[in-house]
């Protein structure tokens, strides 16, 4: 397989970028990214089960690889949600389906957005790692409109390895990330 358009940039262009502009002494402390995960939480999975499964395959269809379900962790009587209960799907992608992944992101998703005029810079959470919103799984190209039956939408967590938020902006940045100004 071939190696990733985006993995491609991060080495010749990414790395020597921050080396430089973090005074880096070695590579193996530039920041890098470890893994992605895609998360549906499908509270209405309690009353329909056929929503879970249909957002399991939507999820397999942009991913690329099979969700697992998760589980409540505890009840809450409130939402009728009992322990052990299936309320949504997750996915962790590494490697070069991580990287493909982000590229489709980036390059594809994110702009077919309706009135896309960037994603936040300040969704990172203290530690260099990047969350994410998406409303609706129609930006992606994978997914048929004549099969959806509803709307959902996901979160998509990007997990780096840098040290402060600065860093992490910088290099989502510099891969392409299309922050608001």
């Amino acid at each position: 397989m071939a190696t990733p358009r985006l993995l491609e940039r991060y080495r010749k262009e990414v790395v020597p970028a921050l080396e430089k502009e973090f005074g880096y002494k070695n590579v193996m402390q530039v920041p890098h990214i470890e893994r992605v995960v895609l998360n549906i939480g499908m509270g209405e999975a309690l009353q329909n089960a056929k929503a879970l499964d249909a957002a399991a395959n939507d999820l397999t269809i942009i991913a690329g690889q099979k969700p697992v379900f998760t589980k409540a962790k505890r009840s809450i009587a409130a939402f009728k949600l009992r322990e052990g209960n299936t309320i949504g799907v997750t996915v962790t992608l590494r490697s070069e389906r991580m990287w493909s992944f982000l590229d489709r992101l980036m390059s594809i998703a994110l702009p077919r957005q309706r009135d896309f005029r960037g994603v936040s810079p300040d969704s990172f959470d203290g530690r260099g790692n990047y969350s994410l919103g998406l409303r609706e799984q129609l930006i992606w190209p994978e997914i048929n409109y004549d099969k959806i039956d509803k709307m959902s939408g996901m979160a998509v967590t990007v997990v780096t390895t840098a040290k402060t938020d600065e860093e992490g902006r910088r290099l989502l940045a510099l891969l392409g990330m299309p922050f608001r100004k």
